[in-house]
């Protein structure tokens, strides 16, 4: 029998959980102390590397404010309620976002948060017309730059909304922050439209259209493209990107070089991971 007389089971039984649990009451006292713990777990394939990466990301969240992830206002897509569709129309489809501020008047001025399914509704109804868009705005949330990750993310739960705009300590528009940035920095980078198999590193979308990984080798690229870009200074495309544009790009930010206009898709602050690539 491996219980002693007590009837309490040994130490050998126990589950992880118990093991976690009675590591953490007794002996953790600090956020160091819970990862070496955790790392010692993944170590004894008591827990595996997802989850391992996952509560890493749970509790790097913890110290992480909005400024750190937003989108800043520079690269927001936004639109006036005063324009007429036609001017605001091609950035929308363009950017295939599902959530877009509304401006007013002012600059700071953001009136709601307009869905692009309440954007095809109007389409539908045949009611998109100027001015159109103020009664089927969503209410607008703010936060400020310095708002907590965590607390964010109870936020978007608590209220079901998506979208925060975040607002400066003079309560300008310093950007925008979305849930899945914050789910994102706690397990890894959500897949979305753009994505495709491992093994593929050039997509075509159309005769002068493509959506390419940054990891593709120079030499790949050359090859499908007909082209003789420089192979001697880096190895992928994504680095050619980075040299021209001086630093990391954001997303949606453009460069044009050797017959084609690149567009950053996803990114982060340390490396890009994905870009289209139109033929000029």
């Amino acid at each position: 029998m491996n219980d002693d007389s007590s009837g309490t089971p040994s130490p050998s039984n126990k589950s992880w959980l118990e093991k976690i649990s009675q590591a953490f009451s007794a002996e953790a006292k600090t956020d160091t102390d819970v990862l070496e713990f955790l790392r010692e777990a993944e170590k004894n394939n008591i827990i595996d590397s997802d989850s391992m990466s996952i509560m890493e990301g749970a509790m790097q969240v913890t110290d992480m404010q909005v400024r750190e992830i937003m989108i800043p206002r520079s690269q927001m897509v936004m639109v006036k309620a005063s324009q007429d569709p036609s001017e605001y129309m091609k950035d929308i489809i363009e950017s295939a976002h599902s959530r877009f501020p509304v401006q007013g008047d002012a600059p700071d001025d953001i009136l709601g948060i307009l869905l692009a399914k309440d954007l095809l509704n109007l389409m539908l109804q045949d009611k998109l017309k100027k001015d159109a868009l103020t009664d089927v705005l969503r209410p607008a949330t703010f936060v400020p730059e310095s708002k907590r990750l965590n607390k964010l993310l109870k936020e978007f739960k608590t209220t079901r909304n998506h979208m925060a705009i975040v607002i400066d300590e003079y309560g300008g528009v310093a950007g925008l922050v979305t849930i899945e940035d914050v789910l994102e920095q706690i397990v890894g980078e959500i897949e979305d439209e753009h994505d495709f198999d491992d093994e593929v590193m050039i997509k075509k979308r159309s005769d002068d259209e493509y959506i390419i990984k940054a990891i593709t080798p120079i030499d790949e690229f050359n090859e499908y493209f007909g082209t003789s870009m420089d192979e001697d200074e880096f190895d992928t495309i994504g680095g050619l990107i980075l040299k021209e544009f001086g630093r990391v790009p954001k997303r949606n930010e453009q460069v044009k070089f050797n017959g084609f206009k690149f567009t950053i898709l996803n990114a982060d602050n340390r490396s890009i991971r994905l870009i289209q690539a139109n033929k000029l």
